[in-house]
């Protein structure tokens, strides 16, 4: 199938129950949930909508930020003291003492995840985003719509079915500069 032969619409519905149950319907007539986008001025979850959870890799990163985190916060406590010429002595305490050290181990554990986590939401959300998104000014007054992307032979059958379920309208999409 061509490029060209793939139609965007876009229904918008008044409230999340009409939506949700639109979707269930779309996905019973044959509609894929990949070719299904909801879009909200709202946070809905998926879970809401009955749709599969949305696969991310924030938490890998974020893993790897405190694993980054604990190595830093590990060579400032344990290699540190033992790599200058001149190791200081504080009275009795040892070359690592232990409160201090578990202190810097959480702090800089916690500093490198926060941080790669931020890095990860800013990535995966492809922000910013400098092409044309296909989006309705009613969803900025709370509206809920579905951009359903279909083959143009089923328009018309897609089109019917989400006016069945309390569409509003469902018109072509275009994609407009926010």
């Amino acid at each position: 199938m061509t490029e060209s032969n793939i139609v965007d619409l876009l229904a918008v519905f008044s409230d999340l129950e009409p939506a949700a149950n639109a979707i269930e319907h779309l996905r019973a007539i044959g509609v894929a949930d990949d070719c299904m986008n909801v879009i909200s001025g709202i946070p809905v979850t998926e879970a809401m909508l009955g749709r599969p959870a949305q696969w991310t890799n924030v938490p890998r990163i974020a893993f790897g930020g405190a694993i980054l985190g604990f190595s830093a916060a590990y060579l400032l406590t344990f290699v540190a003291p033992y790599t200058y010429p001149y190791p200081i002595q504080v009275s009795t305490q040892a070359y690592v003492p232990g409160p201090p050290t578990a202190v810097v181990l959480f702090e800089l554990t916690m500093l490198g995840m926060l941080l790669s986590t931020f890095l990860g939401v800013f990535l995966d959300s492809f922000f910013p985003n400098y092409r044309p998104m296909k989006y309705v000014p009613e969803v900025s007054d709370g509206k809920i719509a579905i951009l359903v992307e279909c083959p143009h032979m089923e328009e018309k059958k897609i089109t019917d079915a989400l006016k069945k379920m309390g569409a509003e309208s469902v018109k072509p999409a275009e994609a407009q500069h926010l």
